[in-house]
């Protein structure tokens, strides 16, 4: 599925903006399809309220009935199309809705997909009315079971003695707030009848040479023939590498490469057009050269080791929830370069391609996550399975030409120690493997490096480890020793694969300060993470290749006794404000790459001595 992009053959109008909206909050969550709502104006069923589209609803309103719904919720607009495009495919795209989505336009189903985070479209052209208003209608399902991504379940509450009649609890396998909603653009994008539907894109470098592999799909076409003309073109528009080819290999003479901003004093983060002319239909995507190896050491970008000093991040902040938002896209990639950070997890779910549009842009490379979290047992059935390879096929199509993305994460840190993991990620691993050789695969540990059976799989070992907070809490002086030693059997349990610390980190609430540390102040975090740099210093050099804290920013979950308004871990808090630690990393991180780079020593996690001052 190709990103809509408009070019002289192709139209993309954006259907954003603030739609009718209404929850169906009947006892059984079905009165919509009971009453058939998408055949009807919505205003007609009920009281609507204006909703932005994008934007997660939850948070969107001051009512806690909308915050917390769990159900079916309903969307509702009008759009027009022209009456020109009545001999070109025209097609109905979401960026993103969550979970559970079913279109409907003027009463006709379009299209329905299940599962948040990746996009989905339907062709309208036998739906719409060419000469009048069309009238769109979304149904969206929030609800997480043991059969989806991420897992989860649903708990009913029967004695009505204790609860209101109808009451429930979804309960949630991860430590994020389930945001739902359509989250990302929706748009209506027109194409010629004979069309390009897909591009590949895998690229190799010879000597001071580009290698340019790739494959053009065409639809509409049947057995007829169509003139076909293939242009790579540079950054400026010229034209460097040609074909008349839908399939070739072309090289680039003396290619400027893709290289992650810490790692060049050159261009980073070149880019360059793979324009495709088939018959009527132009289509332009863009791509970086570059290679991703592993080693026993590492992993390689341009054959070259890469040390990953990154965070995770989450797609979360005030009153959009996980709602798409420009402004918010910017100030997250200005922070993460004044961070030093030049890796990112996407964790736990696919970000907006807007998102990886500016890794790509700006040089920072990305660990690609599925929805994969909190997997446990009984979530790797034959069905669960099924599920996630599809999620997975829908990802890497999604995803499969951008530079940026060097490793396809298949899970967070699921149940991986069990007899079951091994068959369930033995086969979603070797078919993620199969769907793009050309980048790594991994998935999230949490497990002991005697007991996570599914982790041989792997190109790389990612593990999260909490010394210090969850376990031994407030005792920063076992970090050294815990974290070493399970670096070392991680090593001695897995010789061939390098290891990346994929989090680590500790609560913090801004502001909070207090000496000696204590948790959850600023100078605990601090002393903390400080603990753990020493021990990354020490194997880097050898078979340690990345680290990521958790996490970038603090982001909202489930209302819960261990968490204050949400996790609080970030360095930077909810409105991407620094705290202390956001200044220890920036000094850690730039050092790391910037040999004039002077540390600030803003903060520290202890008064200074006497003699040191």
């Amino acid at each position: 599925m190709l990103y809509p992009r408009s070019s002289e053959s192709r139209v993309v109008n954006t259907l954003d903006g603030m739609w009718s909206f209404r929850m169906d909050d009947s006892p059984s969550r079905d009165q919509g399809f009971t009453d058939q709502w998408w055949t009807k104006p919505l205003k007609q069923t009920g009281d609507v309220i204006p909703m932005a589209v994008p934007s997660s609803y939850n948070d969107v309103t001051a009512d806690r009935a909308v915050r917390d719904f769990v159900g079916w919720a309903w969307y509702e607009t009008d759009f027009f199309v022209s009456s020109d495009w009545q001999d070109r495919v025209v097609s109905l795209r979401f960026g993103s809705v969550h979970y559970y989505a079913m279109v409907w336009v003027n009463g006709q189903e379009a299209v329905r997909h299940n599962g948040g985070h990746l996009p989905f479209e339907g062709v309208i052209n036998d739906m719409v009315n060419w000469t009048s208003s069309n009238r769109l209608t979304v149904a969206v399902n929030n609800t997480l079971t043991p059969l989806t991504l991420p897992p989860g379940s649903i708990e009913w509450q029967k004695d009505t003695s204790r609860y209101p009649d109808g009451y429930f609890v979804q309960n949630l396998q991860m430590d994020f707030f389930n945001y739902a909603g359509i989250h990302r653009h929706v748009q209506i994008y027109t194409k010629p009848r004979i069309n390009i539907d897909d591009i590949i894109i895998v690229t190799d470098i010879q000597g001071d040479n580009g290698i340019v592999n790739y494959n053009v799909t065409l639809a509409g076409n049947g057995d007829q023939s169509v003139s076909v003309k293939i242009n790579v073109l540079d950054a400026d528009g010229a034209v460097v590498a040609s074909s008349s080819r839908l399939s070739d290999q072309v090289v680039i003479v003396n290619v400027t490469l893709w290289w992650p901003w810490t790692m060049t004093t050159g261009t980073p983060a070149y880019m360059y057009t793979l324009q495709v002319m088939a018959g009527d239909d132009v289509y332009r995507e863009p791509f970086g050269v570059r290679t991703v190896g592993v080693t026993s050491q590492g992993f390689l970008i341009n054959s070259k080791p890469f040390y990953c000093h990154g965070v995770d991040k989450h797609e979360d902040s005030d009153i959009r929830g996980k709602g798409l938002d420009y402004p918010l896209i910017a100030r997250d990639f200005y922070m993460l370069k004044w961070l030093g950070v030049n890796c990112f997890r996407s964790s736990h779910y696919p970000y907006a391609e807007e998102i990886l549009d500016q890794a790509d842009r700006q040089g920072i490379v990305v660990i690609n996550e599925c929805p994969g979290v909190g997997i446990r047992e009984n979530n790797m059935g034959p069905e669960n399975v099924a599920h996630h390879k599809e999620v997975m096929w829908e990802f890497v199509r999604r995803d499969k030409n951008r530079p940026a993305v060097v490793m396809w994460s298949t899970a967070n840190e699921p149940r991986s120690d069990v007899p079951k993991a091994e068959l369930y990620f033995g086969e979603v691993i070797n078919y993620t493997r199969s769907l793009d050789p050309s980048r790594l695969v991994t998935f999230i540990s949490n497990k002991d490096y005697n007991t996570d059976r599914a982790v041989k799989f792997v190109d790389v070992i990612c593990f999260n480890r909490y010394y210090g907070w969850y376990k031994d809490t407030g005792h920063t002086e076992v970090i050294k020793l815990q974290l070493a030693t399970d670096i070392k059997n991680w090593r001695k349990t897995h010789p061939t694969k390098p290891l990346l610390m994929s989090e680590y980190g500790a609560g913090t609430v801004a502001g909070l300060h207090q000496e000696p540390s204590y948790v959850f102040t600023e100078d605990y975090q601090v002393e903390l993470m400080s603990e753990y740099h020493k021990v990354f210093d020490t194997y880097r050099a050898q078979y340690f290749t990345g680290e990521l804290v958790w996490n970038f920013a603090d982001f909202i979950t489930a209302e819960g006794v261990t968490r204050v308004v949400g996790n609080k871990k970030g360095v930077l808090t909810r409105q991407r404000q620094p705290k202390a630690s956001a200044h220890l990393l920036r000094d850690r991180y730039h050092a790391m790459f910037d040999s004039k780079y002077v540390p600030s020593n803003r903060y520290r996690y202890r008064y200074p001595k006497r003699e040191e001052l």
